[in-house]
């Protein structure tokens, strides 16, 4: 079973202390940091904004994984890309031209991703497929952290991986939302290459952060 990217959600981190958090992720081998954006409006939650993210930037030289539950989301794409992302992800949901918002993501110079939540259908990832680094499968409804995995994301981490094989996408396929060492093996079996978790990589403090991600790169 291939090894894969782990990406911690820092929602899931010690808020008072982001720059010492992201230092700690890095030294214990996580692969990219996950970064949640929200609005209050798309989803029922405010966290971080584009001078918080860019705070934290030169704390870590590990990529910054962006996921934008934001709507509308296009004013805030040139934000985050300044602030230091370096993939930024949004929803079919949150503006009006996905193809366009894709577009513009990568004319600023960065990767883009697309989400899908567990009521999202897949079908219009066919057509943007050409202009996607990453496709997310929410495993919970987004706007909180701490949710229980949903098992039916199985099946549409499968389907995403089945469309992305087709068109000969090199596209990375990552799943979101009660991600743990007890699911993260069908996850990867399914067609995952990146995991996203926040509970399953903070609990302990510190010094468990290397053994949690290792746990999660070799799922039992």
């Amino acid at each position: 079973m291939a090894t894969p990217l782990i990406c911690p959600s820092i929602l899931a981190s010690d808020f008072a202390r982001l720059g010492e958090e992201v230092r700690a992720l890095e030294a214990a081998g996580a692969d990219w940091v996950h970064v949640d954006v929200m609005d209050g409006h798309f989803v029922p939650n405010i966290t971080l904004g584009p001078d918080i993210v860019k705070a934290i930037r030169p704390h870590t030289s590990l990529p910054f994984d962006v996921h934008l539950m934001v709507a509308p989301v296009d004013p805030w794409l040139k934000a985050y890309r300044d602030a230091g992302a370096d993939i930024l992800t949004v929803h079919p949901e949150s503006g009006p031209h996905l193809h366009r918002t894709l577009g513009a993501i990568r004319e600023l110079g960065a990767k883009a991703g697309v989400v899908f939540n567990p009521g999202t259908p897949l079908s219009s990832l066919e057509d943007v497929v050409d202009l996607v680094d990453l496709v997310l499968i929410m495993s919970v409804n987004p706007g909180f952290g701490g949710q229980k995995f949903i098992p039916s994301a199985l099946d549409k981490i499968a389907r995403a991986r089945a469309i992305l094989d087709r068109a000969g996408s090199s596209a990375h396929l990552q799943v979101d939302g009660g991600v743990t060492v007890d699911n993260a093996a069908a996850c990867v079996a399914a067609g995952a290459d990146a995991l996203v978790a926040g509970t399953a990589v903070f609990r302990g403090g510190p010094d468990a952060y290397g053994a949690n991600i290792a746990g999660l790169k070799r799922p039992a």
